[in-house]
């Protein structure tokens, strides 16, 4: 290919849409008219200025859905059958990978089975959106309640997750009384794609890292019109909502982790039973499960390119972390369907998201350095731990989160808890969260 054909040359498809639609070089922006009414648009107030990108002036917020081309979906479907594959592993378990004979299974599925646009309706029923944070454009799932009182909540998603993360908890959160909940449960719900991550924008210099995002975060529900709201994370976004508590975000007045850091950079001489357990937990993850961990952390774009162009490649570089973080059972999906693993998978594909989303990891490397926790946080703060992830002593919590008001260990769940048990995950929100309906100041728990 030359020069000038491959500075032309662009993934099949990725541009195509409905004649009134306007689209852009990997995704359909709506006009607002068309779904205002619907999505119940939101118009920033100030001084506009024009995203050259995307039409998209400054603090606008423009409605958005998506539609995979069907030549995309079709040259997916063709790669697929044209895998090359690796000879059998050695062992007869995943300590060297995904066995060859379940990555067979999932990719014959995906080529022959799966439906892309069943997940594609089921993501647009949600009202979604786009806006500049940063001069980056971000794209948002914003669903409010039909409970005025409603709490508004931010929920942040890691790698290798998207949005569609959440997508089992959003009606009951925003609707508890149609689902086992009380009318003052419920919550605004605003779940933002990373940079670089789905529908977002990829980032075209160094710099976002979890304080840039949270920052951004703080922008976007300021836009918004959020004045008093809570955050939600685990994985990265657990990171991402750290910071947010960190930097005082005007108007957040209390988060919730599912994915706690609280070891100490500098470990006691003597370790109690729970943080002797968290250590061998934390020590055997990073000699026999942390590869993926290193490569986007310290090569992303070298992964990259492996991963644009082989999903069979992208798709076990992400089903094996769906086996580790739902605890190893070698059948990952007993905890997540394989239509749900395979969704995440194909989001990442469509998008071409592969080396900008591992890219957070090489920008979180260089901001925390060696450190085992992000840092105190002063904000009222509430923790649910699941069983299939990383521990986190409450020993160690304490000094971390001076102001915890909530700790609950479950007896099931992993690392995916909105998908593996979306209905343990809403009520740990629920739960939580009712200590702060009333109060800025929840009194912590001893």
């Amino acid at each position: 290919m030359s020069k000038s054909a491959r500075k032309n040359h662009k993934l099949p498809g990725i541009a195509v849409g409905k004649a009134e639609e306007r689209t852009t070089n990997r995704l359909t922006v709506t006009p607002r008219a068309k779904l205002s009414a619907a999505a119940g648009l939101l118009r920033a107030a100030g001084t506009l200025g024009e995203n050259s990108a995307f039409g998209q002036k400054n603090e606008e917020v423009a409605a958005f859905t998506y539609h995979a081309p069907q030549n995309a979906l079709d040259d997916l479907k063709l790669r697929l059958a044209q895998t090359r594959w690796p000879e059998r592993e050695t062992t007869n378990d995943w300590s060297e990978g995904v066995p060859l004979e379940k990555m067979h299974a999932l990719i014959d599925y995906w080529q022959t089975g799966y439906d892309w646009r069943r997940c594609e309706m089921e993501l647009n029923r949600f009202p979604q959106f786009r806006t500049k944070l940063d001069g980056l454009g971000i794209h948002f799932i914003h669903v409010r309640s039909k409970n005025p009182k409603a709490l508004p909540i931010i929920l942040t998603h890691g790698w290798p997750s998207t949005v569609l993360l959440f997508r089992d908890v959003i009606e009951p959160l925003t609707d508890p009384t149609a689902h086992g909940g009380k009318a003052e449960d419920a919550f605004d719900v605003v779940i933002p794609s990373l940079p670089g991550f789905a529908f977002s924008d990829k980032p075209a210099e160094p710099g976002w890292n979890a304080k840039r995002t949270a920052q951004a975060w703080a922008t976007l529900m300021l836009r918004l019109g959020y004045k008093r709201y809570v955050g939600q994370g685990g994985d990265w976004g657990a990171f991402i909502t750290t910071a947010m508590a960190q930097q005082r975000t005007p108007g957040l007045v209390a988060i919730h982790l599912n994915f706690p850091q609280v070891i100490p950079d500098h470990l006691p001489d003597k370790l109690s039973p729970d943080q002797q357990r968290a250590m061998e937990v934390l020590n055997r993850f990073r000699s026999e499960g942390s590869g993926y961990f290193t490569m986007q952390a310290t090569r992303p774009q070298t992964i990259g390119y492996a991963l644009m162009d082989s999903p069979a490649g992208q798709a076990a570089w992400i089903y094996d972390i769906y086996n580790a973080a739902t605890g190893n059972i070698g059948d990952p999906e007993k905890a997540i369907s394989r239509d749900k693993i395979l969704d995440e998978i194909t989001l990442y594909w469509l998008t071409g998201t592969a080396a900008s989303s591992a890219r957070f990891y090489y920008e979180q490397r260089a901001l925390l350095g060696k450190s085992n926790n992000p840092g105190r946080v002063d904000l009222p703060v509430g923790v649910s731990l699941f069983p299939h992830d990383l521990p986190a002593p409450r020993s160690w919590a304490k000094e971390v989160y001076p102001n915890l008001f909530y700790w609950h260990e479950l007896d099931q769940g992993g690392h995916f808890a909105s998908l593996e048990k979306p209905e343990l995950f809403v009520e740990e929100l629920r739960t939580c969260f009712r200590k702060v309906r009333q109060t800025d100041h929840p009194e912590p728990i001893q």
